[in-house]
């Protein structure tokens, strides 16, 4: 008998992590390992920089349209930075989901809770580094800033740490590669769960019970 099979809904995962920890690394090697996630693709007020594509690196629109969608509740989670909004779209998100799309948000810890809040269901990730000093010396970076910014890049990723135990899932990154497949398992075992799984093969479930 032909095993036929439902559509699958996607989950959306929310990660977090402090500047220095690699998140944004791990994120991308993740892309491209498993081509059943993509990023989120916020809504900006920015202009369009040279090289980007709307709808690909950003949804570009005006001030006056951000300002709209904030009034109409239409952003899960919005923030300003410096002169320019960002948000990200619950239609986009749950477009992308209803194609059984796993979707990531990388967001700060104050961006994940209006997330949690607005979409309600959702899986945390929060990304470690694995010791203070580790995580100095990534943020001293290339040796080019003062003393000065270096502790307040440091006081800003504490910060963010003491928010870890809002998340449902922790990975340390001190061993990249290691990292990287905890990251992979989180996603394999989410589309293994029952309400996952199941309309996926229900037609097979029918089939071993009839």
């Amino acid at each position: 008998m032909q095993n036929s099979t439902n559509s699958a809904v996607g989950t959306l995962y929310i990660i977090s992590a402090p500047s220095g920890a690699g998140k944004t690394s791990l994120v991308h090697a993740l892309l491209k390992r498993d081509d059943k996630v993509m990023v989120s693709v916020s809504h900006t007020t920015r202009a369009m920089r040279e090289g980007e594509v709307d709808g690909s690196h950003y949804n570009f629109v005006s001030v006056d349209n951000f300002k709209a969608m904030v009034e109409k509740g239409l952003f899960l989670e919005h923030a300003q930075v410096f002169d320019n909004s960002y948000g990200t779209s619950r239609d986009w998100v749950d477009a992308r989901l209803a194609e059984g799309t796993d979707v990531i948000l990388e967001i700060d810890w104050q961006g994940a809770r209006q997330a949690r809040e607005a979409f309600g269901v959702s899986t945390g990730i929060f990304i470690l580094p694995p010791s203070r000093q580790a995580l100095e010396e990534r943020l001293q970076g290339r040796g080019q800033d003062s003393d000065e910014i270096i502790a307040r890049r440091m006081q800003d990723a504490v910060s963010e740490i003491e928010h870890f135990d809002e998340f449902d899932f922790l990975v340390v990154n001190d061993d990249f590669d290691a990292a990287l497949e905890e990251l992979l398992a989180i996603f394999v075992a989410g589309r293994l769960k029952k309400e996952v799984k199941q309309p996926e093969i229900a037609n097979m479930i029918a089939d071993l019970l009839a």
